[in-house]
Order: C-alpha cells, then sequence, then structure tokens
C-alpha cells in the first residue's frame, strides 16, 4: 500500500511539467506527466487520481475540452487548472464548468503546493460525504464487541497481529456477535486508519443492484441509470472495504469480486475505463464456506483468496463473563440516548441475564438493555423488567415470576417475536436462528400477527 496522494500534470510546456514534477515530488506525491490532451484523457481512464493539473491551451484537443469530459466522467477529481495572464476568462468559465481552482503563469511553487493540498482535503471531504460514514467511538465500542473474557481476549490479539500486516482476513461467527466491529478495530489498528472504512452488507442487496454497488455505474448505463454513481470499492481507495454476509453473493459477482482481487482494478458498468484501487479487503460471514464450496454454493478460488486470516467471533454463550461488561456498557449508552438515569441492575436480574443462552447473541443483549431501560419504572432494572422480554430468574421462557406455565403457542410467539426484533426483522437471520426456513416463518409471522 502507498499513501502518496497520485497527481497528473497535463501541460505542453516541458519547463513547466519539470517545475511542477520537482515541486510535488518533494511533497511526496505520486506523478504521471502527459504533454497533451489525448494522453492526459487516456491516463485519466486507466488510472485514479487525487488531482489534476490541467494547461488550458494545448496542441490537439484543448485544456477546455479535456476539462469537461473529466468532469463528467469523474466529478470527485479536482482539477486545477493553468492559464496566462491573458485569459483569466477562460479560467473563469473553466470554474464554471467545475474546475476547483485556477493558476496564473508565471506561479511559484509554494502556491503550486498551496492549492494542490487545498484540492487534496477538498476530495477527501467529498469522498467521505459520498458515503455518509458513520463513525464509531473506537474504545466504547470496542468495549461492546470485546469485553474481558479469555475468548475474546485471543480475538483481540489476533485482530493486533494482523491489522498491521495490511491482509485479507475472513471474520466468521454467529448473527450478531460484533462482526462488523471487529472489523472495523481490525481498520482503526492499520496503517489505512486515516482512509475511509467502507462497509457493504451483501446479505441486504438485491442481486440487481451488488454490481452496481460494488463496482459502480455511468450515467445512462441502464434504465434508472440517471447520474454517474462511484462504487464502494471506489470510494474505499486506499482504505478498507467490508463485505458483510459475503455468502449472499451470486456466483456471477463472485467471478467479478475475485478479478478485483487478483489485479486490484475495477470498472464501472457501462465504461471501459479501468480504475485502478489500493484496498484491503475484510469479509464476514454467518455460514460455513467450506460446506458452501462443496455444495458448488461459493467458489473455491475466491474461498482461499478471502480465509488468509480467518479469526472467528466466538457466540455470546461462549463468554458469559462478559455480559456484566456489556449489560454496563448498553446501560451508559441507553441512558444518555433515552435520557434516563438508570443507576444500574439487580442481582437477580443480571444472574438471569447471564443464564441465558443468548441466540441473537451481542445484538439480542443490546436490544433488551434498550428495551429495559426504555420501560423500567424504577432507576434499576429489576427481573420483572427483563420477563417482559421473556427472560427468568431461570433463563428459560417456560418460567414466570408467579411459577404458571404458559401455553405453547404463547411461548412461540413470544419467543420469534423476540428473536425477530434481536435482529431488526431480517427474516433470513431470524430463520436461521430458530432453524426454521423462510416460508415456515412468514406463515408464523402471519398467524401470530407479528409484522
Amino acid at each position: 500500500m502507498t499513501d502518496e496522494p497520485r497527481i497528473l500534470i497535463v501541460d505542453d510546456d516541458k519547463a513547466i511539467l519539470d517545475a511542477c514534477h520537482q515541486a510535488l515530488v518533494r511533497e511526496k506525491y505520486s506523478i504521471q506527466l502527459a504533454e497533451n490532451g489525448e494522453k492526459g484523457l487516456a491516463l485519466f481512464r486507466r488510472e485514479l487520481f487525487d488531482v489534476i493539473i490541467l494547461d488550458l491551451k494545448l496542441p490537439g484537443m484543448d485544456g477546455m475540452s479535456v476539462l469537461k469530459i473529466m468532469k463528467e466522467e469523474n466529478y470527485e477529481t479536482p482539477v486545477i487548472v493553468i492559464t496566462g495572464h491573458a485569459s483569466v476568462e477562460s479560467a473563469i468559465e473553466a470554474m464554471k464548468l467545475g474546475s476547483f481552482d485556477f493558476l496564473v503563469k508565471p506561479f511559484g511553487v509554494e502556491e503550486l503546493c498551496v492549492v494542490t493540498k487545498k484540492a487534496l482535503t477538498s476530495r477527501k471531504l467529498l469522498l467521505e460525504n459520498i458515503y455518509l460514514r458513520k463513525e464509531l467511538e473506537i474504545k466504547t465500542e470496542f468495549d461492546s464487541a470485546i469485553g474481558s473474557s479469555e475468548a475474546m481476549r485471543k480475538v483481540l490479539e489476533l485482530v493486533r497481529r494482523v491489522s498491521s500486516a495490511d491482509t485479507t482476513v475472513l471474520i466468521t461467527g454467529e448473527s450478531g456477535t460484533g462482526k462488523e466491529l471487529i472489523a472495523r478495530m481490525t481498520h482503526r489498528l492499520s496503517q489505512r486508519s486515516n482512509h475511509p472504512f467502507v462497509a457493504v452488507d451483501c446479505g441486504a442487496l438485491v442481486e440487481s443492484l451488488f454490481e452496481s454497488e460494488l463496482f459502480g455505474h455511468e450515467k445512462g448505463s441502464f434504465t434508472g441509470a440517471y447520474a454517474t454513481k462511484h462504487g464502494r470499492f471506489e470510494i474505499a481507495n486506499r482504505g478498507t472495504i467490508f463485505l458483510d454476509e459475503i455468502s449472499n453473493i451470486s456466483l456471477n459477482i463472485q467471478a467479478k469480486l475475485l478479478r478485483v482481487i487478483q489485479e486490484r482494478e475495477v470498472s464501472r458498468i457501462g465504461s471501459s475505463k479501468i480504475i485502478k484501487i489500493d484496498v484491503r479487503i475484510l469479509a464476514a460471514t454467518n455460514k460455513d464456506l467450506t460446506q458452501y464450496v462443496k455444495e458448488g454454493k461459493f467458489r473455491e478460488d475466491l474461498y482461499y483468496r478471502l480465509n488468509v486470516v480467518p479469526i472467528r467471533v466466538p457466540p455470546l454463550r461462549q463468554r458469559k463473563e462478559d455480559i456484566p461488561l456489556l449489560v454496563n456498557h448498553f446501560l451508559q449508552k441507553f441512558n444518555k440516548k433515552a435520557k434516563r438515569e438508570i443507576a444500574g441492575i439487580s442481582k437477580q436480574a443480571l444472574k438471569a441475564l447471564t443464564e441465558y443462552d443468548w441466540p441473537g447473541n451481542v445484538r439480542e443483549l443490546e436490544n433488551t438493555i434498550e428495551r429495559a431501560v426504555v420501560l423500567s419504572k424504577k432507576n434499576i432494572i429489576e427481573l420483572e423488567d427483563l420477563v417482559y422480554h421473556g427472560i427468568s430468574a431461570k433463563g428459560s421462557l417456560f418460567d414466570s415470576l408467579t411459577g404458571d406455565y404458559k401455553r405453547l403457542d404463547e411461548i412461540e410467539k413470544e419467543y420469534i417475536g423476540r428473536v425477530l426484533e434481536s435482529v431488526q426483522n431480517n427474516k433470513s437471520k431470524a430463520s436461521e436462528i430458530l432453524g426454521i426456513d423462510r416460508k415456515t416463518l412468514r406463515a408464523k409471522v402471519t398467524r401470530y400477527n407479528l409484522e
């Protein structure tokens, strides 16, 4: 990986090319040069640049035409135009076409470097706004995923060792165990931490949108493509892309993803332009990919490309000593969110939480504490606040405070409803936790009016 910003300079004046090249190389930038518009466009279409420096007066294709094409094809790349004293009006016209700024000949090295740095900052902010990244507070959020158990200490140690290696990681574990937070931690501890972390939920995308989301598309490339779209790989350049629930992608997209991993380049739908990318790939799944490979549902070559370093996140039932720490974290989080002042949790309630098996893992625990904080009538969470959610003194749905038994359909309705809540109504994840297929789950949801 290289952190050097990539800059393309297009000018027919060799003296200016040399001067700009020397000045910007001293600033630790990677420079490409082109002496005319045609060569500049060819480089622009072949590689991904952070800033373009473009002379408006060029032989053959003039700079204004080059600028117009560049802004149409890749609007977020800032273009600094170069103009002479006698053609400042052209610079103003270029600004209207979308150029970032202009330099009037003769310009100094310091002026060149200042404008270039401003353009780089502008591009970084624009890309962040495209994705609207949701930042997590490092310590608190990582504590909520990790805890202090021996099982999670081993996971943390592996994350620390692999973070600096810049290698591909496959994170496995049941739904709700905190796989995305482990991926975010891997990114935060890496050399790419100052660049984007782009998460893609492969389980939430319909098949027809996969390619467009991952690789982008050009305006007019298909019905509904009203504007050029930057793919997630392009947005994640120099950072990390996290492919969550990777088992959900089709064999067709798997083949294209394999090519991206091998070649480190993408093409938007409807474009022949090759965009070079520098990304670290992290993937996650709650499925057994080795079984998927045997069944022909997942490419073996892609599996080995992704499974360079495997990290397994254990389910909450295998690290119950983390529950008190997690409960305390979620109490603080939802006190603030709900503007409550819940001071703590009773021993009886904490015992019930610890004895419960948590099929929805940390996510289910988080949802349970949030509901208890919102609905509790006291400043301490008591057992009755949890029984409302199906958790009793024995951690079983079959008991209640009064010792009365529930009807079987009542238990089933309550349990299915709680599982659906714990996975944000994701039917695929809920059916997996419940051990039934989606058709059966839909029938039960209708029967019990759980929509």
